[in-house]
């Protein structure tokens, strides 16, 4: 900034917007506001302040998806990454050398959220930290950016959701195709009737390579000496150190929330985002361990079963979900709704809606056609609507990762709300642990989504 009290003003600005008291201070200057004229100068002043200022970002867990989401996090305007956190110095020194030598560093992470100068943070630690950094950080003043699931275990939902409600938090869980025009052209797809009355919904995932079943690369370097071991560990048993558990903490219960965690709940998220729907009151998976015997713990092959209530938004449907580590042809994705006059599948950048075929009536079906046939009728044939449209992205579009970035700092800036908040994460992280769950404990589980807590079912 240009001087110490231009500075001040900007980290006063962030801080109030982080806490939500944007909402106690401002606002009523714009109810107050009885003219138009007055409403536009006061958004205008508001408006400029916020996007000349300065968004300061500190990245907390500096792995593969914490830096993909800190390189797209700076390529937001008036983005700069300050800060960065992590348990294994390697990654500590790579975050110099991208974010600049003079960002500071650390190894844990209250050291970030002590200091006055950070406004955010992005945490792309392993899952079971979580909802310790989300609730410290939020305690702490600073806005969060969540990696997906929100939370390690069913029973930390509530925490996260507590901390946003007392601190007004600006708080958004890494969902990213949440903000993506696929999502957006298929719920307007799905609301104006485009595929019927909704019935039945799935979801697959394949990949067939060593990194996408998270085969991956160890340092060469990695020891004690180089990985803070027991601070990794949090309240977990201690198994000594064990690179493949740190590196690739994925595949552990202890740590990380197997394919449903990482995969379903994207699925999840763009399904209820979708169709308005706030979960699945049953959850069923099957699965195994079919190729991946690597000493992992987790299946390498889920299949999970769910129904959804009918609710004013939508009627009542199965889903089915599955995640294929396996796969010898070639990485997929997809989520497909389908409907009694039709289907559409989504993709961040596309949506493919195929529609059932329609016909008008045949004339002969009426009795006065009957009753005067034609002779020198035919059977001419009709103008038949495509079997299926495509709705494309406009060349250019930067992808669903950046908008979700770009809607997260704007929501710090004072802008609008977040495309997914802590009561939405939980909704779309339940059901993933809730199928673990299911697989795990060989049995079916009852869930309440208006109420976020367990059902026993007698």
């Amino acid at each position: 900034m240009a001087n110490r009290r231009s500075q001040n003003s900007r980290r006063k600005f962030i801080h109030q917007v982080s806490r939500g008291i944007m909402g106690a201070t401002l606002v009523p200057e714009l109810l107050r506001a009885n003219s138009n004229v007055a409403r536009v100068e006061w958004l205008n002043r508001i408006e400029k302040y916020a996007a000349n200022d300065q968004v300061q970002v500190a990245l907390i867990g500096a792995g593969g998806m914490g830096n993909a989401d800190a390189d797209t996090c700076k390529t937001v305007p008036g983005v700069k990454i300050i800060a960065a956190c992590d348990l294994y110095d390697g990654r500590l020194e790579s975050a110099k050398k991208k974010f600049g030598n003079n960002i500071f560093v650390t190894k844990d992470y209250k050291e970030i959220l002590a200091r006055k100068d950070i406004d955010a943070v992005i945490i792309g630690t392993p899952d079971h930290w979580h909802k310790d950094i989300s609730v410290d950080a939020m305690n702490s003043g600073k806005a969060v950016y969540c990696e997906k699931p929100m939370v390690h275990d069913i029973t930390e939902g509530p925490a996260v959701i507590a901390a946003q409600n007392k601190n007004k938090s600006v708080f958004q869980v890494g969902s990213q195709g949440m903000s993506s025009l696929g999502n957006e052209k298929a719920r307007q797809l799905y609301e104006s009737g485009a595929i019927g009355q909704l019935n039945y919904a799935e979801g697959f995932w394949a990949r067939n390579s060593p990194g996408g079943a998270w085969q991956y690369e160890i340092p060469a370097d990695a020891s004690e000496k180089t990985v803070d071991w027991k601070k990794f560990l949090k309240n977990n048993p201690d198994h000594g150190f064990d690179p493949k558990r740190f590196f690739r903490w994925r595949c552990y219960r202890d740590y990380g929330t197997g394919v449903s965690g990482d995969l379903f709940v994207h699925l999840f998220s763009s399904l209820h985002f979708i169709v308005s729907s706030v979960g699945p009151d049953k959850v069923m998976a099957t699965g195994g361990l079919r190729y991946w015997k690597d000493g992992r713990e987790v299946p390498d092959i889920l299949l999970g079963m769910f129904d959804y209530a009918a609710s004013d938004k939508h009627p009542a449907f199965n889903l089915s979900l599955r995640v294929n580590f396996v796969d010898g042809t070639a990485d997929n994705t997809y989520l497909r709704l389908v409907g009694n006059e039709g289907s559409m599948i989504v993709e961040w950048d596309k949506v493919t809606l195929t529609k059932n075929k329609s016909y008008p009536p045949n004339a002969n079906d009426y009795p006065a056609a009957a009753n005067h046939p034609d002779p020198f009728a035919y059977d001419r044939k009709i103008m038949v609507e495509p079997d299926a449209v495509v709705f494309k992205a406009e060349e250019g579009y930067k992808g669903a990762h950046f908008d979700h970035h770009y809607n997260w700092i704007h929501a710090v800036r004072g802008g609008k709300t977040v495309m997914e908040d802590a009561v939405f994460g939980y909704r779309a992280a339940a059901p993933a642990l809730l199928c673990n769950d299911s697989y795990f404990q060989g049995k079916t589980i009852y869930w309440d989504p208006q109420k976020l807590e367990l059902k026993t079912i007698k």
